[in-house]
């Protein structure tokens, strides 16, 4: 399904992030999360912005160190012949401090955002139910 260079890149950065930064080598280690799924879930989220996305490294390899972080997170199964293609350069791609805080804040952002959405719901859920009960209570 994803080209082997973009899935080798991910895992490139993933294993070196694992390396130097002992939180995220708890998170990288959970048993519930692997590579092919990191890799379909970046796909799914680079196709919700249309047919050819690019996307810089910092994008991508923010969403990959998302992935693992969050317990939560569904992966659509993606349409068949979804490719991606990757620039491979011969080192690993080294992110700034900078690069790795506007990773997190994009991420806590998204994930902020997700959850509004879902309290939203539940919540109009709840006034719905609510109405029904004050109406059976009146009879």
């Amino acid at each position: 399904m994803e080209n082997q260079t973009f899935k080798e890149a991910i895992k490139s950065y993933l294993d070196e992030r694992a390396r130097t930064d002992e939180l995220f080598a708890k998170s990288y280690a959970k048993e519930n999360k692997n590579l092919d799924e990191c890799c379909s879930y970046i796909m799914g989220e680079a196709r919700k912005r249309g047919n050819a996305v690019a996307m810089s490294d910092t994008e991508v390899f923010g969403m990959a160190v998302h992935y693992y972080d969050e317990d939560d997170i569904k992966v659509n199964k993606l349409p068949s012949g979804t490719r991606a293609v990757a620039s491979t350069s011969p080192q690993p791609a080294k992110l700034t401090e900078e690069d790795i805080q506007r990773a997190r804040e994009e991420a806590i952002k998204r994930l902020t955002e997700e959850q509004y959405v879902l309290l939203k719901k539940k919540s109009s859920r709840g006034k719905k139910e609510a109405t029904e009960v004050q109406q059976m209570s009146l009879f």
